[in-house]
């Protein structure tokens, strides 16, 4: 673990996640560099490091959140997350936001719930 201005900071890599985007089944792989702030929150982000990979193609993610611990030893964050892909099936999400929910447990495990934002 690092320190930026004397706070805590950390790079998570969040690999092999599985579920559906934009109807589609997919894989998704990200670098989430995480630093604390004076009242304890977390803010997080993403640029460009994240990656969503469809049958027919990838969408690079851009993602900034912010959050806090749990009480059982995890975190969780919201944010907003923007895709760019060539891939025909997930080329809707090109110039939308999705704002999501990511909690994350003491054990490692975690869950990524994405929503359009219209």
């Amino acid at each position: 673990m690092s320190a930026v201005n004397g706070y805590p900071a950390f790079e998570n890599v969040d690999s092999g996640g599985t579920g559906t985007l934009a109807g589609v089944n997919v894989q998704s792989f990200a670098t989430f560099t995480s630093q604390m702030k004076p009242d304890g929150s977390w803010s997080g982000t993403a640029p460009y490091s994240g990656v969503v990979m469809a049958p027919d193609g990838v969408a690079i993610g851009n993602y900034s959140a912010v959050g806090h611990p749990t009480a059982e030893g995890g975190f969780s964050f919201r944010g907003i997350a923007y895709f760019e892909s060539t891939a025909p099936s997930l080329a809707a999400l090109n110039g939308k936001a999705c704002i999501f929910e990511y909690e994350s447990g003491s054990d490692g495990k975690s869950v990524w719930d994405l929503w359009e934002w219209n």
